[in-house]
């Protein structure tokens, strides 16, 4: 009785000419069933009370149950010889038409591609499927914000063409966005793309949606996600909440990233870019033109008429006074009493050696922070191997040694006297060694023994031509300088000259009488 070829709607459609009063040579003269059928299809009908008109027409379900339909029978597929192995393959995601050249290369496969699709397509749908919810949004009560991968192209800081990216922020209602094209997706670049949004739009939404990208997201997590500090100071500043979306699954962001594929796909192809301020000008060309004014594909609508008409009015006003901008990093106080941000140095406190700190970066400063206490506060450098040091910040012997310098030297030893002076000029004009820590050795002598006794030592040193510091400190200690020298007086600093007459010596004026 069952013929699997007709539809439970035709079966409904016979039984109501059958109540018609129509002849199984009139409805089969119609298309829909022969005569043969027609006249089991009656008896089976007639059984169940199908053709009393005084009753409602059987619904599909009762139909399928009393003629035991289970729908058309498909033929048999060429690839069940196969299954496992092609099932295998596609839930490797690849390719039906992949899998078609490998059966046909190595199984010696004789059906068609069309049979390996349709075996394809009855796989995925016997998948079990992940039902959705759309989100709804209020206008101006939600943003979302993700990166996208851009073109390479040209950087005038480095002369080079480098790898860029798009900062995308999609508002959630009226689907009007800002995008703005960098070379990077750091902490400070993240921001700054925020400001430029909130600028752009003229106000603040209460909620911004985003994924766990590190410039946002110090630790992702489903419960408990920990903000990235410079990213919550921001939040505070402007006035919004931060609600990530949980790790690994975008799809509670996706209009934003609908909003990336919209500009790969119709921004980007077929244009060539000068440099990234040129690329950002057609950008905003583009968003303001094109992508603001065409009807979109859910809305209906055209996303800048949205935002302009309602969206607009309801966001937050900017504040009255410029948020600063400002990110945190933590950094370790390294033994020359400097820590490192993006190959700058700059010092803090010798005492903190070892510590870890915190930078608070700005344009124009980084202050440092050790639990929240102000220890350090610098100009903030740009170039590459710039260092920022405060003097007092160094331990204390190496700040004196850094301030004696030749010149101090010179200084204080003319305030002991000549002779010192001397002694000083002559050890700095030796070329081959710096005799630096002598001359500092030298004048803080003076410390012990006072001006008078240096000055003296110095004059005694120059007379015998023994010009060093520990010469200086050698008659300091015994007391030569104090000594008044006579002719014959023996230096214990140079070996004795021998004034006596000699045995087989004549005295020279005897050699001059003819």
């Amino acid at each position: 009785m069952v013929n699997r070829r007709f539809e439970l709607y035709q079966y409904r459609q016979i039984v109501f000419q059958m109540r018609q009063g129509q002849s199984d040579r009139q409805i089969a003269k119609s298309g829909l069933m022969g005569r043969t059928k027609l006249a089991d299809f009656r008896e089976t009908a007639r059984q169940v009370g199908w053709l009393d008109s005084s009753t409602a027409l059987p619904e599909d379900g009762e139909i399928a149950e009393k003629l035991q339909y289970k729908g058309p029978k498909p033929s048999a597929s060429l690839v069940l010889a196969f299954k496992d192995l092609v099932e295998s393959w596609l839930a490797k995601g690849i390719q039906s038409t992949t899998i078609y050249r490998a059966l046909q290369r190595n199984h010696d496969f004789k059906g068609s591609y069309s049979s390996v699709r349709r075996f394809a397509q009855q796989w995925e749908q016997r998948k079990p499927k992940e039902a959705t919810v759309i989100l709804d949004f209020a206008p101006g009560e939600a943003v979302q914000v993700d990166f996208g991968a851009g073109p390479k192209v040209f950087n005038r800081m480095t002369g080079k063409c480098e790898t860029t990216w798009f900062f995308v922020m999609t508002l959630a209602w009226s689907r009007h966005q800002y995008a703005e094209m960098v070379f990077d997706q750091k902490v400070e670049t993240w921001l700054e793309c925020h400001r430029h949004a909130f600028e752009f739009f003229v106000g603040i939404p209460k909620r911004i949606i985003i994924d766990n990208l590190k410039s946002a997201i110090s630790r992702a997590c489903y419960h408990d996600p920990q903000v990235q500090r410079s990213y919550g100071e921001l939040a505070e500043g402007y006035g919004f909440i931060i609600a990530p979306c949980p790790p690994h699954d975008p799809k509670k962001k996706g209009r934003v990233e609908s909003g990336v594929k919209y500009i790969k796909r119709s921004f980007l192809p077929l244009r060539t870019f000068r440099d990234i301020y040129d690329a950002n000008r057609q950008l905003m060309e583009w968003i303001m033109g094109e992508a603001g004014n065409r009807t979109h594909g859910t809305t209906y609508e055209k996303p800048l008429s949205l935002f302009a008409e309602t969206e607009r009015d309801l966001l937050k006003p900017l504040p009255d006074i410029p948020v600063q901008i400002s990110f945190w990093a933590k950094a370790k106080v390294h033994g020359n009493c400097h820590v490192q941000y993006e190959k700058c140095r700059y010092s803090a406190p010798f005492r903190h050696v070892g510590q870890e700190t915190w930078m608070r970066i700005t344009p124009t400063t980084v202050t440092i922070y050790l639990q929240h206490v102000l220890i350090a506060i610098h100009p903030r450098k740009r170039k590459p191997g710039s260092r920022s040091t405060v003097d007092e910040h160094m331990p204390p012997d190496a700040i004196a040694y850094k301030m004696r310098d030749p010149q101090w030297c010179l200084q204080q030893a003319e305030l002991v006297g000549p002779s010192c002076r001397k002694v000083i000029e002559y050890l700095f004009s030796d070329r081959v060694i710096e005799h630096l820590n002598a001359a500092q050795g030298i004048i803080g002598l003076k410390k012990k023994y006072g001006e008078k006794r240096l000055e003296a030592a110095c004059d005694r040193a120059l007379q015998h031509d023994a010009i060093t510091y520990r010469s200086v400190k050698l008659i300091l200690e015994r007391g030569l300088d104090q000594i008044r020298e006579s002719s014959h007086d023996v230096s214990p600093l140079q070996p004795s000259i021998y004034n006596g007459g000699s045995r087989f010596c004549r005295d020279t004026r005897s050699l001059l009488i003819n």
